[in-house]
């Protein structure tokens, strides 16, 4: 890579380079190596993979190219062979030979590494065959697995920093903040704020009081399950920036911050890479692509509390401050960063507004639901990622129009329920999200809707659940969570969780009383009408929602004292019936040898030293544990 100042033209040149640099291999072989392939051991397929093709001197034929999160986290690692589209899944190094002697020299895929589509029982070959990529529309991801996020030029070669060139071509920061505004994009981050509102609004403070306004990027992402912002910025950390970039011309700022968790090792690593990338080229600093704009950015690292994802939280930590929320009447696009004008926008938003610039407003309006010409509230526009995760086959990210179905996304992408299980809920939004069951399947998936529900879309985190768990202890779990993730500052939130957690204790437990659910209601409200910021505003949205859908299963822990999921230990007991063959693998395999019996003759569980830890049942094949 050059390390010469980029003028405007340089940037096609720069593209048709690398593309001609590209276009003399046979193929590229393009290596996952998000977080997830990382944990597989991703970066020995690829390092493997390249210092393999060197000593069988196809260097010039074949290029290895590690990429970001390929999204199908759960068949890594993965290497697909571009321009064909051969996927290849589970990749291991002892399967490097057979890729190069048999695919690449011998011409005909490795069987055995293709994808198997275990619905249809049918190979793909190729990744637009996959189930699990028919329904996706990248935008956000729209460079997922197709370059190197550590490359700037690969960015360049597939129109990065187009649209900024664009933009300040134009000369005109209102323009691109109507443009937004036109698009219907909603933060991506929870809230879902008009984007284009908040840039006007901290446009207009910042020209009313004659300061410079900030531009900041949220990446502090908490949610248990989720990990979209992670790994857009570890798959396309130049499509975020642009995003910065383009925004803070717009409102005339030159100042950034990218607050980031300290658990996202990988993620930080290349998005420094990327800044430093940026400034060799004059893509931060003075003078950017020859014009009069002048902007950097800087990275705070956040040390993991949850809070800090809500903004103002977010802004005392970044001074500095314990990371408390401020009252909801003092606006960050007014008093934000030191108490300076600021747009706060996460990971997900910046990423769209490249490509909204691009294609324009009204392209990126006419994908989802709702008309946002007259008025940006109006629906949901544009497309939305998902870490899909929990019970289901096809774990990963993913990202679908607005406006599909629930079900569209659990099914037709996410494959169903593992092992023939039936489907119990969804819950959207992180912990301060809903459960949604299975009658509510055919509901579209946008802001509105997940809200009506008594759920959200939050960043996007969206965990599945079958019929062996139970729903009251689900709501006890995120409850647990949001109170320990509480900054305490105000009571409604410290207090009134840790009064839903205990109560909500006390009913897996057996020791639930006739008036408990009113009192969970009554409280929740409470909580959700008081509290200074929106974790507690939000925390009893699992309450709320397992007793509006679930409540059975609230009368019959407090009424009969039973858990029918067999989950609340308190209430279960494990025992073994006739099918046992006497395997002796659940004896093998208990901590507490509760299990005794003869080989081939039926097993025992001593109820004294069972922990009831389910690990009997999970090493069963013969369906011979029952949980009572």
């Amino acid at each position: 890579m050059s390390s010469s100042k980029l003028m405007p033209g340089d940037l096609d040149r720069v593209a048709e380079r690398v593309r001609k640099q590209h276009s003399r291999y046979k193929g590229m072989l393009m290596v996952c190596t998000g977080s997830g392939c990382v944990a597989a051991k991703g970066f020995n397929v690829r390092d493997g993979l390249a210092r393999m093709i060197k000593e069988k001197g196809l260097e010039k034929d074949y290029l290895v190219v590690g990429t970001g999160c390929n999204g199908f986290c759960a068949v890594g690692p993965i290497v697909v062979v571009q321009p064909e589209g051969t996927f290849y899944q589970k990749v291991a190094e002892k399967d490097l030979d057979a890729i190069i002697a048999q695919h690449l020299i011998g011409g005909k895929p490795v069987e055995k590494l293709l994808y198997k589509d275990p619905v249809r029982q049918k190979t793909c070959g190729k990744m637009d065959e996959i189930p699990f990529f028919s329904k996706q529309q990248l935008i956000a991801l729209r460079n997922k697995g197709l370059i190197d996020p550590e490359n700037i030029e690969h960015y360049i070669a597939r129109g990065g920093y187009q649209s900024l060139r664009k933009v300040l071509d134009a000369g005109s920061g209102d323009q691109v903040i109507s443009d937004i505004i036109a698009s219907g994009l909603r933060g991506r981050g929870g809230g879902g704020f008009p984007t284009g509102i908040k840039w006007q609004s901290a446009k207009k403070a910042a020209l009313a009081r004659d300061e410079k306004p900030y531009v900041v990027c949220n990446a502090d992402e908490g949610d248990p399950g989720a990990f979209m912002d992670r790994s857009i910025i570890e798959t396309d950390p130049h499509a975020v920036l642009e995003g910065m970039l383009i925004c803070a011309y717009a409102i005339g700022s030159n100042e950034g911050y990218i607050y980031i968790r300290k658990e996202y090792p990988l993620a930080l690593v290349r998005l420094r890479k990327a800044l430093e990338q940026m400034r060799e080229h004059g893509l931060l600093g003075n003078g950017i692509l020859g014009s009069s704009f002048s902007f950097d950015v800087h990275i705070h690292r956040g040390a993991g509390a949850f809070v800090c994802g809500e903004s103002t939280a977010l802004m005392a930590s970044m001074s500095g401050k314990p990371g408390e929320p401020r009252a909801k009447y003092i606006h960050n696009v007014e008093y934000g960063f030191r108490d300076k004008p600021t747009v706060l926008n996460n990971v997900e938003t910046w990423a769209n507004i490249p490509a909204i610039i691009e294609k324009g407003a009204a392209w990126y309006a006419s994908i989802g639901t709702g008309d946002v010409s007259k008025n940006p509230w109006n629906g949901s526009s544009g497309t939305k990622v998902f870490s899909l995760v929990g019970n289901i086959m096809n774990t990963g990210l993913v990202e679908v129009p607005m406006g599909i179905s629930l079900r569209e996304i659990i099914y037709d992408v996410g494959g169903g329920i593992p092992l023939g299980r039936k489907f119990k809920a969804v819950q959207t939004g992180g912990p301060s999200g809903g459960c949604i069951p299975e009658k509510m399947l055919d509901m579209k998936v946008d802001f509105d809707s997940l809200t009506e529900v008594g759920s959200m879309m939050g960043s996007g985190g969206m965990i599945v659940m079958d019929d062996r768990t139970c729903m009251v202890d689900v709501a006890r779990y995120f409850i647990s969570f949001l109170v320990d993730e509480s900054c305490g500052k105000c009571t409604p939130c410290r207090e009134g969780l840790f009064a839903l957690k205990t109560t909500l204790d006390r009913i897996c437990k057996g020791e639930g009383r006739v008036g408990d659910i009113g009192f969970l209601e009554e409280l929740s409200k409470t909580i959700q009408a008081t509290s200074l910021c929106q974790l507690g505003g939000s925390a009893p949205n699992p309450v709320l929602s397992t007793i509006r859908f679930f409540r059975d299963e609230y009368e019959v822990h407090i009424r009969e004292h039973k858990c029918r999921a067999g989950v609340c230990k308190d209430l279960i007991k494990y025992t073994i019936n006739n099918k046992c063959t006497g395997c002796v693998v659940c004896a093998k395999n208990c901590p507490t040898q509760a299990i005794t019996g003869e080989r081939k003759k039926l097993h025992v569980i001593d109820q004294s030293k069972c922990v009831k830890c389910g690990v009997c049942d999970d090493v069963c094949k013969f369906d011979a544990v029952e949980v009572r």
